[in-house]
């Protein structure tokens, strides 16, 4: 659950709006990277790891019973664990379907991270949206 993030992506833009510069707004993102529970050395395995990325990332994305996922992550770097916490607010407790529907790419714009981030943790950061959606993906088919 996002719950220990203490915020929503609406809150979380708005406090973007709010920051003067991105100094500040980098330092945000790696406050809320700093409130992520981290994952267990038994589930940073190849299995979850997130190629792509210049960091070390790992994801999982576990089912709940009510069909949505809530998904957990961890890095290596901070500012990778500040995006990993922008990731969770727009797709935690979503369905797969509501996944698959949504637009991560339209919230990034709004942040400002499309323009400040530099093209290997942009890259990055798609290859994480790319496997949150191979997962919903997968999971779709499974169950029809």
């Amino acid at each position: 659950m996002t719950t220990f993030l203490d915020t929503t992506i609406d809150k979380l833009i708005e406090n973007f709006d709010f920051l003067n510069d991105w100094e500040e707004r980098f330092a945000y993102l790696i406050e809320l990277g700093k409130k992520l529970p981290p994952l267990s050395e038994a589930e940073m395995t190849d299995e979850h790891r997130i190629h792509g990325c210049q960091a070390s990332v790992w994801l999982r994305m576990l089912p709940q019973s009510d069909g949505t996922f809530d998904i957990h992550a961890d890095s290596d770097a901070f500012i990778v664990k500040g995006l990993i916490a922008v990731l969770l607010l727009i797709y935690s407790e979503k369905t797969a379907e509501q996944i698959l529907d949504t637009d991560s790419t339209a919230t990034f714009e709004r942040l400002g991270l499309d323009k400040h981030l530099s093209p290997t943790r942009r890259n990055g950061l798609h290859s994480m949206v790319s496997r949150i959606q191979a997962l919903a993906a997968e999971s779709t088919a499974q169950t029809v």
